[in-house]
């Protein structure tokens, strides 16, 4: 029996985008493939599927961002002296985790993003990323829009036997909120809003509340109005990254070294092409920001569609796989003879993705290796001696995790004005069993401590109302992919607001456990 180590692949799969000009940080949409990436679920396992991550631009700003007491600052002094791509950071996307508690061979869809130097993370509207217990109420950061999709803290969910379909993604810059003075800190009016596209569901999702972002200032003014509520966005590129893999290693009677790492499925089209991510594009406050602006202020209620006049569309460029292994990170090389990134299409319609020498593939990363002077270099399974025995082995499957479960006491935020309808129930395609109630938009947990107004909480109900009333699901809100199928999220996520609920009520997850099948 040989032992299972960690760090069988480490790195990232990646393309870079052009500098974006200063006027196009209020917004980015892209398409990513969503598909099977293993067989089965494995133990210790996180491999992000293509995304992105967004940072607030401070490229003007020549102090720490990170005060003394956060993770990044105390700890990082490689990301010093300005701490700019660690300090605030909205990202997730699709993938698989080592924090999933329910475990599939479909990739989720988790939200992520971090406003304290990764003091923590916020996943969901109630939880953090990688902890089953509710968030603190001054960690909470995330708000439930959405009144036709429910949002798990294990991730969103899509139907079975999804291969290769595609996701849209954006986040929008928009003025729900208005600027304040306190009580937490002096607060801009961006909230960065989570658009999806998918055959079954368009349009808004959730939003960052801003005081989420200005809340590490009140106590190091230095960074006042440099978060993300504050700041325009950069996005500099798009990625899957590759964070935690296990693998065998072994030796021959020479005492070569091999290792293998789990097979990693990828969908190829007949020209031996797999397209990770497509129709990147940046958007100015004419975007939208503007329009929703002007109707907080009296105006007609927009349409929610982006102006594609007002975007941006970046040059992208594909980096070289970069992959490392073990804890000497030796470098993994030899892959071009096998599949390469490259950019496909032509401007205003660039994919990224993967293309394979042997289209008879079947899309399957290079599971075996031997080492080769500094480098290991792919093999195929049959140049493996037999006396390493790791055609043999088996990776450990994933178990299933914990229940999400909100607080059992101090649940003010929960309770009070608390839920006007439920708890209901649906079941995912994890086998995961979601419990939901219905709040009044503005009642939701993460929004009841904040300080604000009975003016403003009035002002806010009534746009998300207004919101619900005339975008709907069907609408396309960012732009139609240049070409693709969009994938189906799980059905059960889709829900339709009670009678007399309609509109400004959103479904609140208050847990998620596991059904045995």
């Amino acid at each position: 029996m040989i032992t299972q180590l960690t760090g069988g692949l480490k790195g990232y799969i990646s393309m870079h985008v052009s500098r974006v000009p200063d006027e196009y940080g209020y917004g980015v949409s892209f398409y990513s493939s969503v598909w099977s990436l293993l067989d089965t679920p494995l133990f210790a396992f996180q491999i992000g599927l293509p995304s992105t991550w967004i940072i607030p631009d401070n490229s003007d700003f020549e102090q720490p961002l990170c005060p003394p007491g956060t993770v990044a600052r105390d700890n990082w002094p490689e990301r010093g002296p300005y701490y700019r791509d660690v300090f605030q950071t909205i990202e997730g996307g699709l993938g698989y985790w080592c924090s999933t508690q329910f475990p599939a061979i479909t990739p989720k869809y988790r939200i992520n993003g971090t406003p304290n130097g990764y003091n923590h993370e916020i996943s969901s509207p109630g939880w953090g990323f990688g902890s089953t217990t509710a968030l603190n109420d001054d960690q909470v950061g995330i708000a439930q829009l959405s009144n036709r999709l429910i949002v798990p803290p294990d991730g969103i969910t899509f139907k079975k036997n999804t291969n290769g379909e595609i996701l849209g993604n954006a986040w929008m810059a928009l003025p729900f909120t208005r600027p304040n003075d306190g009580p937490i800190a002096p607060t801009g009016d961006l909230c960065w809003t989570l658009f999806l596209n998918a055959s079954n569901f368009r349009g808004p999702v959730a939003f960052w509340i801003p005081e989420t972002w200005s809340r590490l200032s009140s106590g190091y003014r230095a960074i006042v109005g440099r978060g993300l509520d504050s700041r325009p966005g950069l996005m500099n590129g798009g990625a899957m990254e590759v964070n935690t893999v296990p693998y065998f290693e072994s030796k021959d009677e020479t005492g070569v070294r091999y290792s293998r790492i789990p097979k990693l499925n990828f969908p190829v089209n007949k020209d031996g092409i797999t397209v990770l991510m497509q129709d990147v594009a940046m958007y100015s406050p004419e975007s939208l920001f503007l329009d929703i602006k002007s109707w907080s202020e009296g105006a007609s209620i927009p349409s929610g569609k982006f102006k594609q006049m007002s975007a941006w569309i970046p040059e992208v460029r594909s980096n070289p796989i970069s992959f490392r292994q073990g804890s000497d990170n030796i470098p993994l090389t030899g892959f071009d003879n096998i599949v390469k990134t490259e950019i496909f299409g032509s401007p205003g319609s660039f994919s990224f993705g993967l293309h394979w020498n042997d289209p008879k593939s079947s899309g399957i990363f290079p599971e075996y290796y031997r080492q080769e002077g500094q480098n290991m270099v792919p093999i195929s399974a049959g140049d493996i001696p037999d006396e390493t025995e790791l055609a043999l082995q088996t990776f450990q499957p994933a178990n299933v995790g914990k229940s999400y479960t909100s607080p059992q006491k101090n649940r003010d935020s929960w309770d009070r004005p608390g839920p006007r309808q439920g708890p209901f129930k649906v079941l995912l395609t994890d086998n995961s069993e979601v419990t939901y109630s219905w709040y009044r938009f503005i009642d939701q947990p993460a929004l009841q401590k904040l300080g604000w107004s009975e003016e403003e909480k009035k002002r806010l109900q009534s746009l998300v109302e207004n919101i619900h009333a005339e975008w709907p699901i069907t609408r396309n809100y960012m732009p139609a992919p240049s070409s693709g199928a969009l994938v189906e999220l799980d059905p059960s996520l889709s829900v339709k607001p009670p009678k007399g609920l309609e509109f400004g009520y959103v479904p609140i997850v208050t847990s998620q456990c596991c059904i045995v099948s």
